[in-house]
């Protein structure tokens, strides 16, 4: 298929024979293989643009011009969300690199890989010009994001700078995954390149192959399995390779395993199964807390707050912990939760624990699910004389989207597990990693990118609150002409503050009626299909009940066949799933 990108920002031929600085390190990035680096642009790395326009001809990587720094990082985080593959940002001085410091924390808390570039101004005081120069120089700016990223480096030197991108890549790529920083002096960018200095090979500087499971592990782990009565998988952070599912369901089945997914961590195994006790949910619903509450076996594979939730359900049964994610453990954040107490404690990437005991227990190779509809709830008809809440959401995606090939990208923090099916590991992706906002639209525009000829179409229901905060990423889809479908889920609050107000407002004894005094984002309304339009997208709405929501939802689609980004505002009652309700209310939440 052709690229629809292939015309855009095509800079003028020219010739030259001089080799700059600037010229290596972005040689250094193609060799790598970045098919695309999203920025914004800023002097710090002058060099380092005018060498992926006028040396590389802007191709291998394409440039992703974004309007704010964050949405580069988002971006990139909704690529690496679908490919398991890092794309390459470039972030303009120490101002850039703090604009863009929540997105990469939530690259980090997310544990995707990502490669990231950065700039400073002179080093050296006395090649720095007056005023401008200085406040963006930094004399340890890695230090600013030193604790959410696996490495940085702020090289002094070409052959240094091209070594350190070298390791960036390999130590983003090498599990557990996470974002890497380096920081090319603007010096170095603009000097001319030395004779004789050769671009490194990335061949010698791939990730290591995963670590292996050792047979008496699994031989344990066996052992384990077999002596169990009441088996659960916690199912985390895991592939979205169909194969990999596909060998999750075998070893479910052949253990008589009952299995708990979650929604913060994206489809990882078939919700409509037998096995699967659901629904998944930002906090355990009933009826899997009271499954992992009577289980005497627990195989948490790299689940999201382990400890946590065996508190939570009060399980006590035996604790096989795999995870490697208890490298990445540091002093500043606390992203790493409690350390559970594990029987036993495998330090190995699930999926390699999951064939390797598969293959033990002598399962044949299972076939993995193809590209196929999301399975939704069976709905009734549904009515047009009550407004959109939380309930009818899903059924409305459910009729409006029936029939169609979907990539479920981001879903709200209201959302009801239940309200809608799994079957393959592309039908949803997942939370951001640090549950801050704005992140949205950035990490839909990225995984829509990626998605491009995968015969699926991104959709994200996103809160009001995210898509205003992250809406000028959305420019950058309709730039580059990657379509999507986006339902804000307008509530015209900043409801989940409400919750926290409420909470308090009933333990001092105070009017519960106040909460939405500083939440509502009411007085004027904000109209999200007219900030669509002025962007180049489409907007429609607003829309009020399940059946127009779920007729915008089939327009959506013929202009999507179409090449356009779509936005829907979905005007919705302000209110949360019961498990989720029920999470903020009985924790700190």
């Amino acid at each position: 298929m052709t690229d629809p990108r292939q015309h855009i920002d095509v800079p003028h031929p020219h010739t030259d024979s001089a080799r700059w600085g600037s010229d290596l390190i972005a040689d250094a990035i193609r060799a790598l293989g970045f098919r695309h680096v999203a920025l914004n642009p800023g002097s710090s790395f002058r060099g380092l643009h005018d060498s992926l326009v006028n040396h590389l001809g802007n191709r291998q990587p394409q440039m992703l011009l974004c309007l704010h720094e964050e949405h580069a990082v988002s971006i990139a985080h909704g690529w690496a969300k679908v490919t398991g593959q890092p794309m390459a940002v470039v972030l303009h001085a120490n101002v850039g690199l703090m604009h863009a410091a929540m997105a990469i924390y939530n690259a980090w808390c997310d544990r995707v890989p990502m490669v990231i570039f950065g700039a400073t101004g002179p080093v050296a005081a006395d090649k720095r010009r007056p005023w401008i120069d200085w406040i963006h120089t930094s004399r340890d700016q890695g230090a600013l994001v030193r604790p959410y990223v696996k490495f940085d480096d702020q090289p002094a030197s070409l052959p240094a700078s091209l070594s350190a991108i070298m390791r960036a890549h390999s130590v983003a790529c090498t599990a557990p995954h996470g974002p890497t920083y380096v920081c090319f002096d603007v010096s170095v960018q603009e000097a001319p390149a030395t004779a004789g200095i050769a671009l490194p090979d990335p061949a010698k500087y791939a990730p290591p192959a995963p670590p292996a499971v050792a047979p008496e592990t699994v031989a344990q782990i066996k052992a384990m399995l077999e002596a169990a009565k009441t088996p659960v998988f916690l199912m985390g952070r895991v592939s979205r390779d169909p194969q990999d599912w596909a060998w999750r369901v075998a070893l479910a089945e052949a253990c008589g395993a009952k299995v708990i997914t979650d929604i913060k961590t994206g489809a990882t195994f078939p919700t409509a199964h037998p096995a699967h006790s659901g629904p998944p949910s930002f906090f355990l619903a009933d009826a899997p807390a009271k499954d992992l509450a009577k289980a005497d076996l627990v195989l948490a594979f790299d689940w999201v707050d382990t400890a946590g939730t065996i508190e939570q359900a009060g399980a006590t049964g035996a604790l096989i912990h795999i995870s490697m994610d208890h490298q990445l453990a540091n002093g500043w954040s606390l992203d790493h939760m409690a350390q559970p107490a594990a029987d036993l404690h495998v330090a190995a990437q699930p999926d390699t624990v999951i064939q390797a005991l598969a293959h033990s227990m002598g399962l044949a190779c299972p076939a993995g699910p193809t590209t196929s509809t999301a399975q939704n709830l069976p709905a009734p008809n549904l009515p047009d004389d009550q407004p959109l809440s939380m309930q009818t959401l899903p059924q409305a995606l459910a009729e409006g989207l029936a029939g169609r090939p979907t990539c479920l990208v981001r879903l709200p923090l209201g959302w009801d597990g239940g309200g809608r099916h799994f079957a393959h590991p592309l039908d949803y992706l997942g939370y951001d990693g640090g549950a801050g906002i704005g992140s949205g639209p950035g990490m839909l525009v990225g995984a829509a990118l990626a998605l491009q000829d995968s015969g699926r179409m991104p959709v994200a229901v996103l809160g009001d609150g995210d898509t205003m905060m992250g809406i000028s990423a959305l420019w950058t889809g309709a730039r580059y002409q990657v379509p999507f479908v986006l339902v804000v889920c307008n509530n015209r609050s900043y409801f989940n503050d409400e919750v926290h107000q409420e909470k308090v407002a009933r333990m001092r004894q105070r009017p519960v009626e106040n909460k939405s005094v500083g939440q509502a984002i009411a007085d004027p309304d904000i109209d999200f299909a007219a900030l669509a339009q002025a962007q180049g997208l489409r907007g429609l709405g607003p829309v009020h009940t399940p059946q127009a929501l779920a007729q915008a939802l089939r327009e959506a689609q013929g202009l999507f066949d179409q090449g356009h980004a779509v936005v829907i505002d979905a005007r919705v009652a302000p209110e949360y799933s019961e498990a989720m309700s029920k999470g903020m209310t009985e924790t700190g939440g």
